[in-house]
């Protein structure tokens, strides 16, 4: 497809679907679930006539900088106070549940494809598969009626899974293609590497939130700040924390989260500048890639597509997502409906996206191993539409059994 005919196609998707979202959010329809239509329209299956290729530059670029985006937002958002006193749900929904998630979708795609000769694709598809989307379920983190300290936990949950897989990713991608080069991938020094990316990841990042907030306090109360900056600054405070830590060996997208941390909770204006950018701009970015999620994943994936694949996607979004998370709150004073909500919110969207995308380039493709990545476009495709249509009338049959006790301003 000629690129130009595809920034036409965005710019007629943001036109239609702007004029008529609200009308379409009383039906459930989400942007998500819109903009991949359209993406599946403009690909082959509809009216193009050239596949895009996963492994193309602007396709990578556009699902980096959209992550990147969503995670700084999303945990700008997330209120320190009043989460510190119920940390430890966020903390067990990332450090039991998930593992739990991780092992058991692994060894339920072994038995499901047991053609596939390579563990460590089944490993790799496992991982493709355990973050989190708080996009998927925007009614559901943005309904004010829900508990905060619900909507906090699914929040904090999608957006620290991102960046604490993404390192295990890269190290399962070494191991890869160290075996494909006959090396075994022994030099690798796995728990020193992903506590590395962690650690400098999250300094980096919080030290750039935190001095971008001060900076920009600064810089306000003396009038030097022209006021269309004040929504662009954020954005360029999370891409420079990405690439800061990057540079000094750590993971981008964990500085990108604990920078918008740190931000959000030293300086409440500048907190909802950034709101107001991830509602109008960065919103856009995202409903981007998803577009570029239909144009290029399903068509490359169908062909793969089976009775097979089909059972498991719907068990990647459903037992082996809440049945982790059933055992990882253990015994948490909390009623099974909310265990179970929490549960269900756990789809999967950009990040798994921008996965595919970091294994289809690391790889060189995915040549004798299309099966998993089918697999992985399949769950995501299915996320899209079920969490869509799913997150506004759960919210509010949620939100009438559990109203949220505490005033929010």
């Amino acid at each position: 497809m000629h690129e130009h005919l595809m920034i036409l196609g965005i710019a007629l998707v943001v036109l239609g679907y702007g004029y008529f979202s609200k009308l379409l959010s009383r039906y459930n329809i989400s942007g998500p679930m819109i903009f991949t239509a359209v993406g599946v329209l403009l690909s082959p299956l509809g009216i193009g006539s050239e596949p895009v290729r996963p492994n193309a530059e602007v396709v990578q670029i556009v699902a980096e900088i959209a992550l990147i985006v969503v995670l700084f937002s999303d945990a700008a958002n997330i209120n320190l106070a009043h989460l510190r006193p119920r940390w430890r749900l966020p903390n067990r929904l990332l450090f039991v549940a998930m593992p739990i998630s991780i092992v058991l979708t692994y060894l339920t795609a072994r038995l499901f494809f047991p053609e596939e000769s390579s563990a460590l694709y089944l490993l790799l598809l496992a991982l493709i598969l355990a973050p989190t989307d708080a996009a998927l379920g925007k009614a559901v983190v943005s309904d004010r009626r829900i508990p905060e300290v619900v909507r906090n936990t699914i929040n904090v949950e999608s957006g620290l899974n991102d960046g604490i897989v993404f390192p295990v990713l890269l190290m399962v991608l070494a191991l890869i293609v160290g075996q494909a080069d006959g090396h075994g991938g022994s030099e690798i020094q796995p728990l020193f590497y992903i506590a590395q990316q962690i650690l400098i990841g999250a300094l980096m990042g919080g030290l750039v939130g935190w001095l971008g907030a001060k900076l920009g306090r600064f810089s306000i109360d003396r009038g030097w700040m022209e006021h269309q900056y004040y929504n662009l600054i954020p954005l360029a405070l999370a891409i420079f924390a990405f690439y800061l830590a990057e540079h000094f060996g750590g993971n981008g997208y964990i500085a990108a989260f604990f920078g918008g941390l740190l931000l959000g909770n030293s300086d409440k204006e500048l907190q909802k500048h950034v709101e107001e950018f991830a509602e109008s701009e960065g919103e856009l970015l995202v409903m981007v890639s998803f577009l570029v999620f239909g144009l290029v994943f399903v068509p490359e994936s169908l062909p793969y597509w089976d009775a097979k694949a089909l059972i498991f996607a719907l068990l990647s979004l459903t037992v082996l997502r809440m049945l982790p998370v059933l055992i990882g709150f253990g015994r948490f004073s909390l009623d099974l409906s909310t265990r179970l909500f929490i549960g269900w919110f756990g789809p999967r969207g950009i990040a798994s996206i921008l996965y595919i995308l970091v294994a289809v380039h690391q790889l060189g493709g995915v040549s004798g191993h299309e099966r998993i990545f089918s697999v992985a476009t399949l769950t995501i495709l299915l996320s899209i539409l079920l969490h869509g249509l799913s997150a506004q009338p759960l919210a509010l049959w949620y939100a009438k059994r559990h109203p949220a006790k505490e005033p929010e301003a």
